[in-house]
């Protein structure tokens, strides 16, 4: 029973678990889930609609919900994103909640089309679907995406904020996006996985002895770690001007949790995020070193409704949905006391205001600043927890057919 969180903490934990599939059920159309609930502020910034990356993720968790609404769901949700698929392949940063309407973001949302290709994987081997639903979509979205593929580096390239943070100003090769890319390539059998996992490393992490041997690579590699020390952490993003130093957590995270990082490095990393605080006192906030006014990276398009500035929204903010994937990566890693901890102070945080689930908090003053209802905190609370449950074996009980979930006082 060893680094099992005690009673109280438990209790918290099945609360959210119950709070976390009800919310998924209050917020679920019959076309798929919205990003948020319904609320006047909510539709107001479009957070009424099906969002691709959030959609996505809330798939994986209702799939094997147990809860039939949440497994029909997770089908209806891809479903209304690839029938609004673009013509070249490209699946819809969101779609309306009656499917009518389609947006694509203003320089193109790379990673709805990631997140929905994983999904659509998961749920095909969950025997939801047939291994052959949405066949022709799948291919063309992955037509969409190796055109966007360095066809050396065999990474993805992308436009300045075009993927989840949409107002930071990665661009060229994205660390975040490519470990999705890698995760793609794997589900699908792809050619040329093992060509995006070495340059993957090699790139975002250039402070290794080793050279790689295409001479651009090289070059890239040494624009990357010119005078700059490791820091324990993949760089956020590389191109041919710039590097980001300033400690993307839900990259690393990703790159932890998609087998990108090897267990030398996958400790490093979380050892780099609990050495900066940042899983504390809810996980996690989403950068480790904000980007000021002053710093060369700031881009004016930050500033906009004073929404971007240091410790708040994808600039240092604390966001719940990421701290499941910091649970995920714990659990992974076979760090069952830290990923049951971690697990306990994300349902606290969902819990806040009577359950509000914020979308997001500022990482200092821990306010709560963002919409309310978010669907992807409890997905990720949901997945974070099956995946604890997974790695230390504990079997399934009796009430498991409530809540989808092995009952974790067994482990």
């Amino acid at each position: 029973m060893t680094g099992i969180p005690d009673s109280p903490a438990l209790e918290l934990i099945d609360d959210c678990t119950n709070a976390s599939l009800a919310l998924l059920q209050g917020n679920l159309t019959p076309h798929g889930i919205l990003a948020a609930s319904r609320t006047e502020a909510a539709q107001a910034r479009r957070y009424t609609r099906i969002f691709g990356r959030d959609a996505a993720i809330c798939a994986m968790a209702m799939c094997g919900s147990g809860v039939d609404a949440l497994e029909q769901g997770a089908v209806a949700s891809l479903e209304a994103l690839v029938a609004q698929q673009a013509p070249n392949g490209q699946i819809p940063k969101y779609v309306d909640p009656e499917g009518r309407d389609a947006d694509f973001w203003y320089l193109g949302c790379i990673d709805a089309t990631l997140w929905w290709l994983i999904a659509v994987d998961h749920v095909r081997g969950a025997g939801r679907v047939a291994p052959g639903r949405w066949q022709a979509g799948v291919e063309r979205a992955i037509g969409w995406l190796l055109a966007q593929e360095h066809q050396r580096f065999r990474l993805l390239q992308q436009n300045e904020a075009s993927d989840w943070a949409d107002i930071m100003p990665r661009s060229g090769y994205v660390l975040y996006t490519n470990a999705l890319w890698y995760d793609v390539k794997r589900r699908y059998a792809m050619a040329d996985a093992e060509a995006t996992h070495h340059h993957f490393n090699h790139l975002f992490h250039p402070f290794q002895r080793d050279l790689p041997e295409y001479h651009r690579a090289r070059l890239l590699r040494h624009y990357a770690r010119r005078g700059r020390r490791d820091s324990g952490m993949y760089l956020s993003f590389v191109n041919l001007a710039v590097a980001g130093h300033e400690g993307d957590v839900f990259g690393n995270l990703m790159a932890v949790c998609n087998g990108l990082a090897d267990d030398a490095m996958s400790r490093r990393i979380v050892r780099t995020i609990d050495a900066a605080g940042a899983a504390e006192p809810y996980p996690v906030r989403v950068v480790l070193h904000p980007l000021s006014r002053q710093h060369e990276l700031w881009r004016p398009y930050m500033a906009r409704h004073q929404q971007n500035s240091v410790h708040q929204y994808h600039n240092g903010g604390i966001w719940p949905f990421v701290g499941g994937y910091f649970v995920m990566a714990l659990a992974q890693l076979g760090m069952r006391e830290q990923a049951w901890s971690a697990l306990a102070r994300l349902a606290r945080v969902n819990q806040l205001d009577d359950w509000r689930f914020t979308e997001w908090f500022h990482g200092r003053t821990f306010k709560p600043m963002g919409m309310a209802g978010q669907s992807w905190n409890a997905a990720t609370f949901l997945l974070a927890r099956r995946a604890i449950e997974r790695e230390f074996s504990c079997p399934a009980s009796a009430g498991s057919s409530r809540t989808g979930l092995p009952d974790r006082t067994a482990c």
